[in-house]
């Protein structure tokens, strides 16, 4: 089923590039007995079967440097797959993926092997190669070289907690469904606010989830900016402020004011 996907689109490319490697193993290779037994039933009774530890350990220890890989069982118990969570991985240099079946996984194999547990949501799939496919695709495409146009990574959904604005391409108008006027205008900052403005829009409709985090982030972001302008202010010297303050009153159309209060601050320093 692995090698199957990976041999499809820019996951393939990436592998005839040597941009990724990847290396399948199946856990039925490390065990000892006719069968090739990989599970077995639970103590303490309850339906379905559970992992056995032998072949998880034998396997994953068989892996060349595997002291220094991030171990991750794909597992409905495991953190919630994100786009973070893929940046997270694709800094990591080694990554190894072992897939759960039956029940799942006998607890030894959590405490003492794995350094990381993800599920790709709360669902249940008869065994964990289609959510390390997942893993595999969305973690891959992060890294140098694998994609075609890295920019295009900016303005992915889930960007900055914002889902990614409409799309429009050739023919401007198809079935009496015209493009937005501002994406012909060639406006490239009225362009860029209308974005903004979509994916804020649809952010807010379809995800609030998200979009409170990125109102909580964008409130913080202003209040940190407004503390370094007056930390800013403070350090600036008198003559700076008397200046500023001159420009401001100037502004408000006060210029003899300014004059009278220049004209006496001068007297006093004298």
């Amino acid at each position: 089923m692995i090698r199957s996907a990976l041999g499809y689109s820019i996951i393939s490319r990436a592998l005839e590039s040597q941009l990724i490697d990847i290396d399948v193993h199946d856990l039925r290779d490390y065990t000892s007995d006719k069968r090739r037994t990989i599970d077995d039933s639970p103590f303490g009774g309850g339906a379905g079967m559970v992992m056995k530890p032998e072949p998880v350990f034998d396997a994953v220890e068989a892996i060349e440097n595997w002291q220094n890989a991030e171990i991750v069982l794909m597992t409905p118990q495991g953190r919630p797959f994100s786009q973070q969570i893929a940046k997270e991985l694709s800094a990591k240099k080694h990554l190894v993926m072992v897939c759960g079946h039956y029940e799942g996984f006998d607890e030894r194999i959590r405490e003492h092997l794995a350094t990381d547990e993800i599920s790709i949501g709360d669902y249940v799939l008869t065994g964990g190669e289609l959510a390390a496919l997942v893993v595999i695709d969305s973690v891959s495409r992060l890294l140098p070289g694998v994609l075609g146009n890295e920019k295009s990574l900016g303005d992915e959904s889930f960007e900055n907690d914002l889902l990614e604005y409409p799309q429009y391409t050739r023919p401007a108008v198809y079935r009496e469904w015209p493009t937005p006027d501002v994406l012909l205008s060639g406006h490239h900052a009225k362009i860029a606010a209308w974005q903004l403005a979509q994916q804020e829009e649809r952010t807010r409709e379809r995800r609030p989830d998200l979009w409170a985090r990125y109102n909580a982030i964008k409130m913080q972001k202003e209040a940190e900016d407004a503390l370094l302008k007056r930390k800013s202010r403070r350090r600036r010297s008198p003559e700076a402020e008397i200046g500023e303050n001159n420009r401001d009153l100037s502004a408000s159309g006060i210029e003899d004011a300014v004059m009278i209060d220049r004209k006496d601050m001068t007297e006093e320093t004298s």
